[in-house]
Formats: C-alpha cells, structure tokens, sequence
C-alpha cells in the first residue's frame, strides 16, 4: 500500500457516488477556483468529453472538475450533474448572466458486471459532486468509479478479477503531486517496484495468475469487442503550469501506466490521464512529469490492493 490521496493537493476536493446493485458509479475532482488543465488519450476506444478544451489554442484555460465515470458513454452523463452542482455553487467561467462550470469526463466499460441498465447519470454525478470535499473523503477500491472496474478480461469475464478505484501522492519540497485512477485495464497489473504480477487474468480452476500476453500469442488472432476496457485517471498538482505543460504531464504520467500495466493502450482500452494544476509552487516540468508517473504508478497498486471480490470474481486480497 502506497501513501497519499489527491486530497493532498490544496484546493481538490473528491466525491463518490455508486450503485451496489448496478455495480457502478463516478467519482468526480473538483477545483472550485479553476485548475489549468490537460489531457493525454492514448487507448484506441475511448469515451471522453470536453477534451478539446484543453488543447493549446483554444480559448478556455481553466477546468473546475473531471469526471471518472463507469457507465461506457451512458457515463458521460453525470457530468451534466456535476454542472448543475457547481453553477448553483456559482462556481464556473463567468459569462455574466451565470457561471458556466468546466467539467470534463472519461468513462470505464463496467456494463458486464452489474444490472447493465443502471450506470451514472444527471443525479449520480450531482450527489457525487455535493458529496465532494478536501478532508474525510479517502474512500478506495470500490468505490465511486472504482465500483465495477475489473480487470485480465482476454478469456471473458469470467477469468478476470476485480480492481477497484486507487490514488496516491509523491512530494518534493513543497511541490506535490497526486494521482487517483480507476483500473479497468485490459492487461494486467503489476507493482512496478518489483515487477511482480498482482492481478490479471485468473485461473479459477486452478487458483492461479495467468499471463494475457502469454495468451495473446497463443491466440494470435482478432480479439474482437471482448468487453471493452479503459484505465482512466487524474493527476492533480500544486506545481505552476501552462495549459501546454499541463498536456506535457498527462502524457508523461502514461509512463506509470505503461509499468504496472501489460499489454496497455490496445485496441480494446481507452486509457485516458487529466491534469489538474493549482498554480502554487514553481516546479520543473521534467521533475512534476517524472514524479505524476510514480505517483500513477502506486496509485495503480492501491486500486488493487484495495478492491473488494464481487460475485465469485476474486480481488487481490484473495489470493
């Protein structure tokens, strides 16, 4: 288990909220004063909004919350509640006749492992938002986004194993960066101090860890839909950025992606990472990238650790 949670970060706030019985939900990251943002999306099938707005030349700057959502694109709904939360708290761009919030979202595939028919929508994503705030909410595994995430699905749901939603943070100085990811990879997972396999795709029968790669080259041929997958996260920071930069330290978070997840950025994934940067310490962008991929990198494992078993799926904390 890895320390910290985005909360570390002044001025971030995190709610959650879920469906037990539809084995989803969405986790919203607030920063009601604005953070400069960023985005890098490197998975080949994924469910985003907003992202356009970050990229350099457009006009807006600043985002006032990211939704990580479950629900495929269903999910991407809730962050119309999460708007309507913050421009009755007045927080958003101001275009005089009301303050319009900048939310952004990714959404996870969960829709295999509860009732399809419940996913995060307009209330979901308004009480995660009012539920939203800096100190007591350190909820993870399933919880939030986290709630219907599982991962190692090449054999089909029933030899994957359930993940969950993880966060953690890397300090140096005064500089402080935060990650928070919810794990629903199409490959597996591994600690990237030791490299050694945590979670993937599980032989039940015989109560061990199997190899997707390994299976892959066995295979050897189109994997087809195969229950659609996708890491998505947010790095949230106290380092000074601009919006280029702040796309910069999205892509460069990847890298913890790419060491505690093999294979990563398929077909099958749309892995997606924000930034979220509070403008309070100068940092440089070499030394704020290198630590948001560590700080991804421990999160990943806290979001295996953490996770809870559902329904005959086991989680790491079974085996």
């Amino acid at each position: 288990m890895y320390e910290g949670y985005i909360t570390d970060v002044e001025g971030i706030k995190v709610g959650h909220h879920q469906s037990e019985e539809g084995m989803t939900g969405c986790t919203v990251i607030i920063c009601e004063k604005g953070a400069t943002g960023g985005v890098d999306v490197r998975g080949s099938a994924p469910g985003t909004r907003e992202t356009d707005l970050f990229k350099t030349e457009k006009m807006v700057d600043k985002v006032h919350a990211v939704v990580l959502s479950g629900g495929s694109a269903f999910g991407l709904d809730a962050a119309a509640g999460v708007m309507k939360y913050l421009e009755e708290q007045e927080v958003g761009f101001d275009v005089s006749v009301t303050k319009v919030p900048i939310v952004a979202s990714a959404v996870i595939f969960d829709l295999h492992i509860g009732d399809y028919r419940i996913r995060p929508d307009f209330e979901m994503g308004y009480i995660a938002a009012k539920n939203a705030n800096e100190y007591t909410t350190k909820l993870q595994g399933n919880i939030g986004c986290g709630m219907g995430a599982t991962i190692g699905k090449i054999l089909g749901p029933q030899n994957s194993m359930k993940s969950g939603l993880g966060s953690a943070t890397v300090k140096s100085g005064e500089l402080i960066v935060s990650a928070l990811v919810s794990v629903n990879s199409f490959g597996d997972v591994y600690d990237f101090t030791t490299n050694e396999q945590i979670a993937g795709v599980y032989d039940y029968k015989n109560n061990k860890l199997l190899s997707t790669i390994d299976i892959m080259k066995n295979i050897n041929k189109d994997l087809g839909f195969s229950i659609s997958n996708t890491t998505i996260g947010v790095i949230a920071t106290n380092g000074i950025l601009t919006k280029a930069q702040g796309n910069k330290i999205a892509e460069m978070a990847h890298n913890g992606f790419a060491r505690s997840i093999n294979p990563i950025h398929t077909m099958l994934d749309g892995d997606t990472i924000f930034t979220m940067a509070t403008n309070e310490v100068k940092a440089d962008i070499n030394l704020l990238g290198t630590l948001a991929a560590e700080a991804m990198s421990r999160a990943i494992t806290n979001a295996i650790i953490f996770a809870e078993g559902y329904n005959g799926l086991k989680a790491y904390k079974n085996i």
